[in-house]
């Protein structure tokens, strides 16, 4: 992933570096639990842990001659650790080393994409109570529907978030497992319960059955949450650029000092974080295809998943990490417009009360066919002629006859649509408003 989009925490878990100390930490791993059982001498062990390293600029020189990673990367490290060297990888194949070693690197940074989730999850809980009553338009299909709060509408995003959390702690847990079972799977050269061993040590789980390699429903799962939490953050992205948008204006992205919108109009302040969100979002459900992709391979092993893995394992997990944390300082420096909502909550002229009216007439006895064709009569007019609907349905003998003015009037009360909204919050948020 370009430097643009790189956090150093993130990056730092996927550099060429990070991925061969993943793959010494099995190498040794498997050592220590052989040693335990008398497979290697006590004074190779200790020898091996002492001199194990690695030169990534030596293992890219030992490739291009051998053609094969893990054969070089043993190279390199037996040029370090010497004739005790010869103990190291004993009775495993490369997609043992390589499927764990990379399931320590999913789960480390599943593990701090929890982090950045978390952090959006509180943005939002912040957000979601500020606004908790702060009366809005509610839309469907972008036209004016009936009153909401700017509260209510973020809690539903928290609510999701909520749930995104459980699948990412899903995805990490059934990416986290190693596999140390030999050539086909089948333990002819190492004991299972050395395989046990080395997943303990290393805060993994062992493959209850595998091939060759892992099984990549694992990592479907992890990508494919990935690119949910994606899809999360761009509902967000996309709702904020509507209500950024000049003729509504209900909320704004921050603006900071300096900062310039266009190099041709200098009034120009665009929503460029959320359209941001909005282009990676879609890098994510790429990346998610291309994991549902490695499910299906060859008998018990092919490598046409491993250079999707090379660019996805890194790619995803950094570009949602930049994601978790753009998203979440959007959130926690958002401009809202609460004068700007209620003006453009009255430009309808009163429409937005519609069902109310035609409720309470169905209420008092008319038809409900009757009673539709007099309100949506009257709110054609409103649409056409720009009048005022309480007017309009008070001068109508249709509805008088059923609604008294007064009765009527209480009917365009704006406290009505919102008088649910501590019951919501009650169950989106149990522990009540963030401390």
């Amino acid at each position: 992933m370009i430097e643009r989009y790189t956090r150093p925490e993130m990056g730092a878990l996927w550099t060429q570096d990070a991925k061969y100390r993943a793959w010494l930490d099995v190498e040794l791993a498997a050592c220590r639990a052989l040693a335990a059982r008398g497979r290697i001498p006590a004074e190779a062990l200790a020898e091996i842990e002492a001199k194990a390293a690695f030169a990534s600029e030596r293992i890219a020189e030992i490739e291009l001659e051998v053609k094969h990673d893990v054969i070089a990367f043993l190279t390199s490290v037996a040029e370090h650790v010497g004739p005790a060297s010869r103990f190291i990888h004993l009775g495993l194949t490369s997609s043992d080393v390589v499927d764990t070693g990379f399931a320590l690197q999913l789960k480390q940074s599943g593990e701090l994409l929890l982090t950045g989730l978390d952090r959006l999850i509180a943005a939002l809980a912040r957000l979601a109570w500020k606004h908790k009553d702060t009366v809005m338009m509610g839309r469907s299909h972008g036209i004016h529907a009936e009153p909401i709060t700017f509260g209510l509408k973020v809690a539903v995003w928290y609510a999701e978030a909520q749930r995104n959390r459980e699948r990412l702690l899903a995805a990490i847990h059934t990416v986290a497992v190693g596999m140390l079972s030999g050539a086909v799977g089948t333990f002819a050269n190492i004991d299972p319960d050395v395989e046990e061993a080395v997943c303990a040590d290393l805060g993994l789980q062992p493959e209850a059955a595998s091939t060759q390699v892992i099984s990549r429903d694992r990592h479907a799962q992890f990508f494919n949450a990935l690119a949910v939490i994606g899809g999360s953050i761009e509902k967000v992205a996309v709702e904020i650029r509507h209500l950024q948008r000049t003729e509504v204006l209900e909320a704004e992205e921050p603006f900071s000092k300096g900062q310039k919108g266009s190099s041709a109009m200098p009034h120009k302040r665009n929503p460029i974080l959320s359209e941001n969100l909005t282009g990676l979002a879609r890098l994510l459900r790429g990346y998610a295809g291309m994991a549902l992709e490695d499910i299906a391979l060859w008998h018990e092993r092919d490598i046409s998943h491993s250079s999707v893995e090379r660019v996805i394992g890194p790619d995803a997990c950094i570009v949602m990490d930049f994601m978790l944390h753009r998203a979440s300082g959007l959130l926690e420096n958002l401009v809202v417009y609460p004068e700007q909502m209620l003006s453009n909550l009255h430009k309808m002229h009163g429409l937005i009360f519609s069902q109310r009216v035609l409720l309470a007439l169905t209420e008092r006895g008319m038809l409900r066919e009757d009673a539709y064709r007099v309100v949506q009569g009257n709110a054609m007019r409103v649409w056409e002629e720009g009048a005022d609907f309480q007017s309009l349905l008070a001068a109508d003998p249709q509805v008088r006859q059923f609604l008294p003015a007064a009765e009527l009037a209480d009917l365009f009360d704006l406290a009505y649509h919102t008088k649910n909204i501590d019951r919501i919050f009650a169950r989106v948020f149990p522990a009540g408003a963030p401390q």
